[in-house]
């Protein structure tokens, strides 16, 4: 569908030649009849209207930034509809976007099923929720262009620049992910003639622009999946040791101190619930991942005594109210008290939160046996729960995936520092970029 203002162009354009062309007349008229002021008269005008051509007209440098500039405002409008995936709700409106940058009649959006989104004024019973046509199905099992007369035809006409009258002519494109086609753009014309190199290449690139902008949603839902699938699988991982223990401290408590034996159980129960119902996406306030700390450490000291660990907790006001990602925190208390503790002795353990600037920094830091620094380089370098020893696999999550957490939710300049010196502790610190100032706890 040809815009307002391309045809406005091209009324001008025609205006100004048919001017040139009148002055040029009159000017070898007056060079003729020997018209001396005529040929003056027509000269002047004819000269006039060169500069004024060369002052009102853009110039190729403009034409091509002018260009420029439409691409890429085309890109960034297309890629905030994408941002969900090629669906029903996004498709009409990435048509209507894409539509004036065409001389195409109509545009249309699929899937590898159905039609997702139509727009334009040609004629067709194939509009959104319909199910794809031959030439569509043909395009989606090649993954290549192809021009097609009767583009919604049941019967696929391939490459056909000619046909009855009524015919609708196309371009129809496969939309590439992966090497896989997910759907189809399809502009439609209304004669064969308009499709030139022109509006091929248009289409071409138009499919381009698309297939690139839906990988990178594909992307994005594979990384959303993939932690999702780390956390489930770090639930189903129930350090059995801690389990049995547990249960044969509550067992030994049951003849021993009923009471107590009672609110370990509750403990224990609040505990493993809210392991087992949490997920990758979800968020909580840093308070209740400190209430998971403090059950996961009661259960703890029932089993080793209530003098062998010794906790503190310094949180800076406001940052209670944080949101993070659900264990977070939680594994590097457990990591402390699994690997730092000394055979006689309290383990301290302090967890420390505060403000810096715009970011927020969680410490956990412990005085047990400490590590050797190639010990530390190596928490951080697994990339494979294969090659993680056996005791530092259970409920709580290795820090490099801690680490991987921490970086993909809150970004650059996010991380974990462990510092630690044998014989003296360790110390944990995980920074959470921009975290203050997204939270809007804090004035800026």
């Amino acid at each position: 569908m040809k815009t307002f203002a391309t045809y406005n162009k091209r009324t001008k354009n025609l205006i100004f030649l048919l001017v040139c062309l009148a002055f040029l007349v009159l000017l070898a008229i007056g060079v003729v009849s020997n018209n001396l002021i005529a040929a003056i008269a027509a000269g002047g005008g004819f000269a006039m209207l060169v500069i004024v051509s060369g002052t009102i007209m853009p110039s190729p440098e403009a034409n091509r930034s002018q260009a420029t500039e439409r691409t890429l405002e085309v890109a960034s409008q297309t890629l905030k509809n994408l941002r969900g995936g090629l669906t029903a709700e996004s498709a009409p409106t990435i048509c209507s976007l894409l539509l004036p940058q065409t001389s195409a009649a109509a545009i249309g959006l699929t899937d590898r099923e159905r039609v997702l989104g139509f727009e334009g004024d040609i004629p067709t019973t194939h509009l959104p929720g319909a199910k794809v046509a031959g030439p569509t199905l043909e395009v989606l099992e090649s993954r290549r262009m192809e021009t097609f007369v009767s583009v919604d035809s049941r019967q696929q006409v391939l490459k056909r620049k000619s046909a009855s009258r009524g015919s609708t002519f196309g371009i129809i494109v496969p939309l590439l992910v992966q090497d896989q086609a997910v759907g189809t753009i399809k502009l439609y014309y209304r004669r064969g003639i308009e499709i030139d190199r022109t509006q091929l290449a248009i289409a071409e690139g138009l499919g381009q622009l698309l297939s690139t902008q839906l990988s990178s949603y594909e992307l994005d839902r594979q990384a959303e999946l993939t932690a999702r699938a780390e956390v489930k699988a770090l639930q189903a991982q129930i350090n059995p040791h801690f389990l049995f223990n547990t249960l044969n401290t509550i067992a030994s408590l049951t003849r021993t101190d009923p009471d107590k034996a009672r609110k370990l159980l509750r403990e224990f129960s609040a505990l493993y619930r809210r392991t087992l119902e949490s997920t990758a996406d979800a968020l909580i306030s840093l308070s209740q991942e400190l209430t998971q700390i403090r059950s996961y450490l009661t259960i703890e000291k029932a089993r080793f005594g209530e003098d062998r660990i010794l906790e503190s907790e310094h949180v800076e006001a406001g940052c209670e109210e944080i949101f993070v990602p659900s264990f977070l925190v939680q594994p590097i208390v457990e990591n402390a008290v699994r690997h730092a503790m000394r055979d006689e002795g309290p383990l301290h353990i302090d967890v420390h939160v505060a403000r810096d600037g715009n970011d927020i920094l969680i410490a956990v830091a412990d005085d047990g046996l400490g590590m050797e620094e190639k010990q530390v380089q190596n928490l951080l370098a697994v990339d494979d729960a294969d090659h993680v020893p056996e005791e530092s696999k259970g409920t709580g999550i290795a820090l490099k995936n801690v680490s991987e957490r921490v970086e993909r939710f809150y970004g650059a300049g996010s991380g974990v520092e462990i510092l630690s010196k044998p014989g003296k502790g360790t110390c944990v610190t995980l920074k959470l970029a921009d975290a203050a100032r997204q939270s809007g706890l804090f004035a800026q």
